[in-house]
């Protein structure tokens, strides 16, 4: 068996070298644990960027997905599968959507979002004129050539020109900028996050998401919510814009809902659902050979099964808060380096006056694993089981690594 230095050997020769992995192989967990391939443990603090809500090697999770891949792992869209059609019910049947389409990413999600708000506009609402994308700066929403296109971050685009568009941006929760852009009926649709994730752990401003449902409504643009991380009971409800009790067009799912498994959906009103819907004699509009796989489909049938069952969203309600608690007290321990706490249940920020980059590195030297979000947030983005000890064990990690000064 080859060592973890031999298998980073091999991984400099073999992989394609664009990400920046931190120089450790991880090969086994347990609920908030992993180890790597030389034995040692981690506390895993962000749980596959926001996937493992139910952290690793759930007994019942674990179950359910060995149970499915003895009876039926993949069949097609050519044929419905049980687990495709009861996913898709657990989906509708605690959001506002009437019908779900299934693919494999939190970026294919977004794909066929747009997809569906152009065909709607252009076939159902008899306005092809309507193409334009309205996107917000600071968001993320995946790395295909149209969502990164609508991505406002300009470093994941440079480089991948001609994009897709036509694409206007606007400042993240400035509801008369949106306006102006809405107001002549040219725009498509608008794609928010509620709480913008990779820009920063950013949440909307209080009124932001009722006023672009308001003229969204008065101008016929589609109004579509990107959930790929706040979804499936990570800001302590099911759905991250349900704090704002307001309802979109469209809302794209993956992350959490496969706990680990790859699985996107997008999640749509019956309005809006007539956007993929085939015409009569017309082809397929819109498609997917793995999306609604039975296999993915049967782990996400076993996330919303275990978190119901189990408690967890109000469990993320209260971890998420004395995970608040905790950071508050390294902004009063540490003022000139640690500034503010933004995000809601258990997706958590901490803005430090340096590098975000060096402060992981070096929790990740000393056994805690978290994540860098925008250009000065430390991330936290545990499993929904995670204790109050593990808390207050990873806290007091990135308390040391505050008080040596790194990353300042």
């Amino acid at each position: 068996m080859p060592t973890q230095a031999e298998l980073l050997a091999i991984a400099d020769q073999v992989l394609v070298k664009n990400y920046r992995q931190q120089p450790i192989v991880l090969e086994r967990g347990r609920a908030c644990e992993v180890w790597d391939r030389g034995g040692t443990r981690y506390l895993d603090m962000t749980a596959g960027i926001a996937v493992c809500g139910l952290g690793h090697a759930h007994a019942a999770f674990t179950a359910r997905v060995t149970e499915q891949l003895l009876r039926l792992v993949h069949v097609s869209n050519l044929y419905f599968n049980d687990q495709q059609i009861l996913a898709a019910q657990a989906i509708v049947e605690r959001s506002f959507a009437d019908r779900v389409f299934f693919c494999n990413s939190g970026a294919e999600a977004n794909e066929g979002a747009l997809k569906l708000a152009r065909r709607y506009q252009h076939v159902i609402a008899e306005s092809p004129h309507r193409t334009t994308i309205i996107s917000t700066h600071g968001s993320f929403h995946g790395r295909s050539v149209a969502t990164v296109s609508i991505t406002g971050q300009p470093k994941y685009r440079d480089g991948f020109g001609p994009l897709f568009g036509p694409v206007e941006f606007i400042n993240y929760g400035d509801l008369e900028a949106a306006e102006q852009l809405l107001r002549p009926m040219t725009a498509c649709a608008i794609i928010v996050e509620p709480i913008q994730a990779e820009g920063g752990i950013i949440v909307a401003p209080p009124g932001y998401l009722a006023g672009l449902r308001k003229v969204c409504d008065e101008t016929g643009t589609l109004l579509i919510f990107d959930e790929v991380q706040t979804g499936i009971g990570r800001t302590g409800r099911w759905f991250g814009h349900q704090h704002d009790d307001v309802e979109p067009d469209v809302m794209t799912l993956a992350k959490g809902l496969g706990g680990g498994v790859p699985i996107g959906a997008v999640a749509c009103s019956e309005k809006a659902a007539r956007g993929l819907a085939a015409q009569p004699g017309g082809a397929v509009p819109h498609a997917s050979t793995f999306g609604g796989n039975a296999l993915a489909c049967a782990a996400a049938n076993a996330v919303f099964e275990i978190i119901e069952r189990e408690g967890l969203i109000e469990r993320v309600n209260q971890a998420g808060q004395y995970l608040a608690t905790q950071l508050a007290e390294l902004i009063a321990e540490f003022p000139g380096h640690a500034t503010e706490i933004r995000g809601r249940g258990l997706l958590r920020g901490l803005v430090v006056s340096g590098s975000p980059v060096q402060v992981v590195a070096r929790c990740r030297e000393k056994g805690v694993l978290l994540s860098v979000a925008g250009d000065k947030v430390v991330r936290f983005a545990p499993p929904y089981i995670v204790e109050r000890s593990e808390i207050d064990e990873a806290v007091g990690v990135l308390r040391a690594v505050l008080a040596e000064g790194v990353g300042k």
